[in-house]
């Protein structure tokens, strides 16, 4: 796509194909505030055409009062490079507001004119998260072998006590035994389910089709806890299959839709769950103790408009023990958060007004020799 309309010089085709291929919005202020160039990562991230931008001015896609505006200014008079950390941006046509990470330069060969990019805080903080969830995933390793060996005995024998005493005593006493065995058995299922955290046992991995395992989560779902809630599906028929587990895989999509449902109500009318994938390019995720990156193109989503998650629990949302449900026990999506990792994926929760979505961005499964594999459906 031309960045003008003027005839181009033979080096620059290829300095646009170089800007074409990046991922991050990149974006040439003219002295004016015109816009003189974008490239694709630009028109993806303002949801406009590089026709429409090249028309307008800078203030047309940010707001007049962004410090975007200010900075750009701020470049001009210096004649020097700044950078502005976790800007809030509201764009003008969508209205939605996200925080980015701002570069913006002087370009040389051009009087006043600003290179301006910018990178979506979600991205940058999806590593930094990410190697927080694993560390507490590794933490509860530990202490799910240490629960299991020193509560559960106890609580067996505590258990068994209490039956003992229900059979002697009046039915005002058995209540309170009843409810010294109920207790255990909660206590116990916790437990049970923090044990998951330490099973280190190698699992065994393939092409695994992620339709086929978000079509087996729905139906499952709809013939119970969901059967009251409509269902909405986006897939891109063309994406290639995950290096996975098929079982861990439904565990994942199991646990984020069954929060969904839990989330939207059971005394909701129009209560919907939007189960989504998509291919994506640009992110990439080093492995921890090499220098290998992996690339995570594979976007699985799952969306519902309930009320939404507290603010101030965003940041710790998959550590353990953290929960917005009165009865819940904080586990689910930790343990969510290791499967994840032990694919080597990322998961990451975008909530908005009305509306919660939880993404899972996965590595791609391909053959020895490159070509792209075929999964079991």
């Amino acid at each position: 796509m031309p960045f003008s309309d003027e005839p181009l010089p033979e080096s620059l085709p290829a300095a646009e194909a170089v800007l074409n291929s990046l991922p991050l919005p990149v974006l040439t202020i003219g002295p004016d505030e015109r816009i003189l160039r974008v490239n694709h990562a630009a028109e993806l991230f303002f949801d406009a055409s590089a026709r429409l931008m090249l028309r307008g001015r800078l203030r047309d896609i940010i707001p007049f009062s962004s410090p975007i505006i200010a900075l750009v200014a701020e470049v001009r008079r210096r004649s020097s490079s700044v950078s502005e950390y976790r800007v809030e941006l509201v764009q003008p046509r969508s209205g939605q507001e996200r925080s980015v990470d701002v570069f913006a330069t002087p370009l040389r060969d051009e009087d006043d004119s600003v290179v301006l990019m910018l990178q979506e805080r979600t991205i940058a903080d999806k590593m930094n998260r990410q190697l927080t969830h694993r560390g507490a995933a590794r933490s509860m390793v530990a202490l799910g072998a240490m629960l299991a060996h020193e509560i559960k005995n106890p609580l067996a024998g505590i258990r068994g006590a209490a039956q003992l005493l229900e059979q002697e005593r009046d039915d005002e006493d058995r209540v309170l035994t009843r409810l010294i065995c109920d207790e255990s058995d909660r206590i116990v299922r916790i437990v049970e389910r923090m044990e998951l955290f330490g099973d280190e046992r190698p699992v065994e991995r393939g092409p695994v089709n992620v339709h086929g395992v978000l079509d087996q989560v729905k139906r499952s779902a709809q013939s119970g806890f969901a059967r009251h809630i409509r269902f909405v599906e986006n897939y891109d028929p063309s994406l290639p299959p995950v290096l996975g587990n098929r079982d861990q895989l439904i565990q994942v999509i199991l646990n984020l839709v069954k929060n969904a449902a839990e989330a939207i109500g059971t005394d909701t009318v129009e209560g919907e769950i939007t189960l989504s994938t998509a291919f994506r390019t640009g992110l990439r995720l080093q492995i921890p103790g090499s220098r290998e990156r992996v690339s995570l193109p594979i976007e699985v989503a799952v969306r519902d408009n309930g009320p939404g998650i507290p603010p101030d629990l965003l940041s710790d949302l998959f550590d353990p023990f953290v929960t917005t449900k009165a009865q819940g026990s904080g586990l689910g999506l930790a343990l969510v958060a290791k499967i994840v990792g032990d694919h080597g994926g990322i998961v990451e929760c975008d909530p908005v007004p009305r509306r919660t979505a939880f993404r899972i961005l996965l590595p791609m499964s391909s053959a020895r020799d490159g070509r792209e594999s075929t999964a079991d459906r």
